[in-house]
């Protein structure tokens, strides 16, 4: 078995150094920035091309302290007034959502039935959307279940420590910035 390994590793390395050596002088050359654009991003393993950071705070969030959410990455960040992300969680989106903006809390509440009837903790409350109350909760049971999409909710739910977390970063008045 070693012996394989050892073959295997071998073939590996040297298919390595031939395609190496093998590289056209225009592809090995490094390419310089262009003043008038941003940079190519580098190639990705396999083609296309390397992926943004899926954890990276969305740009055009805003600024200072801040809960950023991300509807279309299902994603919450909670930034500090150096503009730090301190935590990052994901999230399970309720059936209404806000429209990409600015907001503030507007209410808090310990624990409360949900819009949907789970009972649910440390509800930080935002917009309100068609009549229906948008804001982040984290459910007593420690479930993240997808609403029921026949019924309009607005619970945005996570974990009980990202719940926990939330509370204690977002008091009334604090800035929410929702983002597409």
């Amino acid at each position: 078995m070693a012996g394989l390994t050892v073959a295997a590793l071998a073939a590996v390395g040297f298919l390595a150094y031939q395609a190496s050596a093998n590289v056209p002088a225009d592809l090995a050359a490094k390419p310089s920035a262009s003043p008038s654009g941003p940079a190519t991003p580098a190639p990705a393993p396999g083609g296309g091309t390397k992926a943004a950071d899926p954890l990276a705070l969305p740009e055009e969030s805003g600024t200072g302290t801040r809960v950023v959410y991300a509807l279309g990455a299902r994603r919450v960040w909670l930034v500090d007034a150096n503009d730090k992300v301190t935590r990052t969680f994901a999230v399970m989106p309720s059936t209404v959502n806000p429209k990409p903006g600015t907001y503030a809390v507007t209410t808090r509440s310990g624990s409360v039935a949900g819009s949907d009837g789970v009972r649910v903790e440390h509800v930080v409350r935002f917009a309100r959307v068609d009549g229906v109350t948008i804001g982040f909760s984290a459910a007593v049971d420690g479930t993240m279940a997808s609403p029921d999409p026949t019924r309009k909710t607005g619970g945005i739910r996570m974990t009980r420590a990202d719940g926990d977390a939330l509370w204690t970063f977002a008091a009334v008045n604090s800035k929410v910035v929702v983002v597409p």
